[in-house]
């Protein structure tokens, strides 16, 4: 299946500085697999995930943002973001805030990487949609934390975070989690038109 799997981590900081390589490495081990990218459409970790896909040549996954912005326009004027680097840009008008949980919620897994307030707001979203979500350790900031964090405080779904130090491993856990939550699914629906007619029914 091509899962959606999204990539949360900081815009600015000092997490972008200390591991921009290891989200350019999470985005391209996503697009090698084939899966969809999803980011807030924004710079810093996430432009650099997005970066890491637009990176694979030829047969790749695809590269979505949801941008806090309504337009174009606004999404490079006003908000200053990034473009070249996504198949396709979904612009929610839904300011930040608005966006991350539009951006969660279109998202069958999250990965975490370094990350700051709006990464924590993105993961708690995520926990309580239930998502699958995977935590790059060793990449400072929300990531390193939030093994304590969910030590002090419940959250759903907190036992079953997936924990790893290299990318591209984590991506493999991650997408292996997904597999089994989706081990039901024995397509992903696209010939059930074609069954129909075949059987009368379309």
């Amino acid at each position: 299946m091509k899962y959606q799997i999204c990539v949360s981590g900081a815009a600015s900081g000092d997490t972008v500085r200390a591991s921009h390589d290891l989200a350019f490495q999470l985005g391209k081990a996503i697009a090698r697999s084939g899966k969809t990218l999803t980011t807030g459409a924004t710079v810093g970790l996430p432009h650099y995930a997005a970066m890491g896909a637009f990176s694979i040549k030829g047969k790749r996954g695809v590269s979505v943002g949801f941008s806090p912005a309504s337009s174009f326009r606004e999404h490079v004027a006003v908000y200053k973001l990034p473009t070249k680097e996504f198949d396709y840009i979904n612009f929610t008008g839904m300011a930040y805030v608005g966006r991350d949980v539009h951006l969660v919620r279109s998202s069958d897994a999250i990965i975490t990487v370094g990350g700051r307030m709006g990464s924590l707001h993105e993961l708690s979203t995520a926990l309580e949609s239930r998502k699958v979500c995977g935590v790059l350790l060793g990449s400072g900031g929300l990531a390193d934390y939030t093994p304590t964090l969910l030590d002090n405080i419940e959250a759903p779904g907190a036992n079953d975070i997936i924990y790893d130090t290299d990318p591209e491993r984590l991506v493999e856990k991650v997408i292996a989690a997904l597999d089994e939550k989706y081990g039901d699914f024995e397509h992903d629906g696209t010939d059930s038109h074609l069954s129909d007619r075949r059987a009368g029914r379309g």
